[in-house]
């Protein structure tokens, strides 16, 4: 078991390492100076020599692979450098943010569970065959359906048609209604895929044969026999897409108005704040990275047989 984890915790080492290495190349890559965006304003009334030196006191006179040593090193101390565009540490702008993306990003994966169980339950009991022919295909359209477009056309239709939101100073959780079902529906529509398919090749195994002989229920031997089993592959795609809530989050936000570290992702874009921007794949990468890591851990203590093929026993 240790051996195990050692390895898949150096692989996660390795991964966060690559994504601090292309993201701070890509990021020096970008057209635009966030020193010059900030301080080339006549109205501040500075000169060529103090812009210069504040160019030197945020380490942006230096070679580039010293910036890459010294950003790398205050990174693994937890420190994100200071936002040239708010003038404070990014650490700070991260801990005001990051609460409400976690919250929003958080509730958007349990819909998205409870809406992909919800669809594969319906598409496998439900009693006329049209309806189980319409949730089997819902999940398809929830993927066509892009996440922007998503969270517009809701707002057109419960806030503006409809009325049953407000846009401007909705209450806490009414405020969320619109924003989570908007993370969640594209979410959900894998998961629900995974799930529908795995029902079908469960339902097919001689112990459901022999639980149906025995007077279950369809909707019995779903839950009770079907159920676990066909769970289990899910869960691995569940990680991966819990680590790109993140992303889909900050898009949500953006098209919501919602503070989070999607209108600071926006911000920081507008004014080439790298250091704000180098901070927010990093956190990305790193929800990722420890997502899937704990779901490599999970997997094998539900499902034994998994111990002794990735060699996790004592």
């Amino acid at each position: 078991m240790t051996r195990y984890l050692a390895g898949r915790t150096a692989q996660a080492l390795l991964v966060l390492w690559a994504a601090y290495s292309v993201s701070f190349i890509l990021l020096q890559l970008l057209p635009g100076d966030a020193i010059l965006i900030k301080f080339q304003n006549p109205d501040l009334g500075l000169s060529a020599e103090q812009i210069q030196e504040m160019r030197v006191i945020y380490g942006e006179s230096t070679p580039l692979w010293q910036q890459y040593l010294t950003t790398l090193g205050h990174m693994l101390r937890g420190d994100f450098g200071y936002s040239i565009e708010a003038g404070v540490s990014v650490s700070q702008l991260i801990t005001a943010n990051l609460p409400s993306t976690l919250r929003l990003a958080g509730l958007g994966f349990a819909a998205a569970i409870i809406l992909a169980v919800g669809i594969s339950a319906a598409s496998t009991l439900a009693p006329l065959r049209w309806l189980r022919t319409l949730f089997a295909n819902l999940p398809a359209l929830f993927i066509a359906v892009p996440t922007f477009w998503l969270g517009i056309a809701l707002i057109q239709l419960f806030s503006f048609h409809w009325r049953l939101i407000p846009v401007i100073n909705p209450g806490f959780w009414q405020g969320l209604i619109l924003p989570v079902t908007t993370l969640a529906v594209p979410i959900s529509a894998p998961l629900a895929q995974l799930l529908m398919r795995n029902i079908d090749q469960v339902l097919t195994q001689p112990y459901v044969a022999v639980a149906r002989a025995k007077g279950g229920s369809r909707a019995g031997v779903l839950w009770r026999h079907v159920a676990r089993n066909a769970l289990l592959p899910v869960l691995t795609v569940a990680g991966l897409l819990l680590g790109e809530l993140i992303a889909g989050a900050l898009i949500t936000e953006t098209v919501f108005g919602l503070n989070g570290l999607g209108q600071l992702t926006q911000r920081a874009v507008n004014n080439q704040d790298v250091a704000v921007l180098q901070a927010v794949v990093m956190i990305s990468a790193l929800s990722f990275v420890v997502i899937n890591l704990l779901v490599d851990v999970i997997y094998p203590l539900l499902d034994p047989r998994l111990k002794s093929i990735r060699g996790v026993t004592a």
